[in-house]
């Protein structure tokens, strides 16, 4: 079985791929770079890590490995433990775990697993085909503005006095222009505010009008509906018969749970759910709820229903 393939699947789709009883292989997102001394610009990507507390099954790469190889999902674990426990004693070896496109998993001396993540695949899907490139720098030129200078002597007046008299006409009409301008600016801003304020009367009327024509309104009628939605599902059991998936759903929701029924798998097996969720980590959450209050045997089906 090639776990590390099965892992760099899921990598693509989900922020968490748990390994039972191993550990979790984590991704976080990390937005474009730019190395300023090289002129390096890095696309954004996903920045993966290893966590060898999150060890408890949630159903994700079991369900996985199951639906592609076609086996069931008891097979599945039992693939997963067995590949496991060679995995750990090739560390207690001291030797080094290759995942392909992962990373690199090794124990050191104080007996905690570290792991050096692969730069060699970006599972950040928004990123597919962005690679990094390097860009020369950009000379700028400052921009000069070209002077010309206008040099008007006594001379150039006494030939040419009308220089004078345009130059007062022009600053007259200029002047002429700027205060029009604004008193025409002025009558528009006044001409829009009283539209305004009419508009908002008639308004305002309307409303009331309409108000005091109802008579007899209808009453209020307020319904709460339970929405169940997403498709991270924390699943109670999986019943061949469907009267005992029905006694199941109804035990669950006497003890208060939002629980239903989402219809049957592939081996034709009628499953009974606590609640659906929308994100992982909410469902998650809820599953250790479940697995500490109620049923340690609970676990996290990952599905889009119809």
């Amino acid at each position: 079985m090639q776990l590390e393939a099965y892992i760099s699947d899921l990598l693509y789709r989900y922020e968490c791929v748990i390994v039972p009883d191993f550990g979790a292989f984590l991704t976080q997102c990390a937005s474009a770079k730019i190395n300023k001394s090289t002129n390096t610009f890095y696309p954004p990507k996903k920045v993966l890590s290893f966590n060898e507390q999150l060890k408890n099954n949630d159903g994700l790469l079991v369900n996985y490995i199951a639906d592609v190889e076609k086996i069931p999902y008891e097979e599945a674990v039992e693939k997963i433990v067995k590949r496991t426990k060679s995995l750990k004693s090739y560390l207690l070896q001291g030797e080094t775990l290759s995942f392909k496109n992962i990373g690199d998993i090794v124990l050191n001396k104080d007996g905690k697993l570290t792991f050096e993540p692969s730069y060699s695949l970006n599972y950040l899907t928004d990123a597919f085909g962005l690679s990094q490139f390097v860009s020369p720098n950009i000379a700028r030129e400052a921009h000069k503005e070209k002077v010309i200078p206008l040099t008007i002597t006594s001379e150039s007046r006494k030939a040419r006095p009308y220089l004078k008299y345009a130059a007062v006409a022009f600053i007259a009409l200029s002047l002429g222009g700027f205060l029009a301008s604004n008193y025409y600016l002025g009558q528009i801003d006044q001409h829009n505010q009283l539209a305004q304020e009419d508009a908002n009367m008639q308004l305002d009327n309307k409303i009331q009008e309409a108000t005091f024509i109802i008579d007899n309104p209808l009453p209020t009628v307020t319904f709460i509906v339970a929405k169940q939605s997403g498709n991270y599902h924390i699943v109670a059991g999986a019943f061949r018969i469907e009267e005992n998936s029905t006694k199941k759903l109804n035990q669950l929701q006497d003890l208060g749970y939002n629980a239903r029924k989402i219809g049957k798998n592939r081996y034709g097996l009628h499953q009974v759910v606590y609640s659906s969720h929308e994100t992982r980590t909410e469902a998650q959450r809820f599953l250790y709820k479940i697995r500490r209050e109620h049923n340690k045997d609970a676990w996290l089906l990952v599905q889009k229903l119809n």
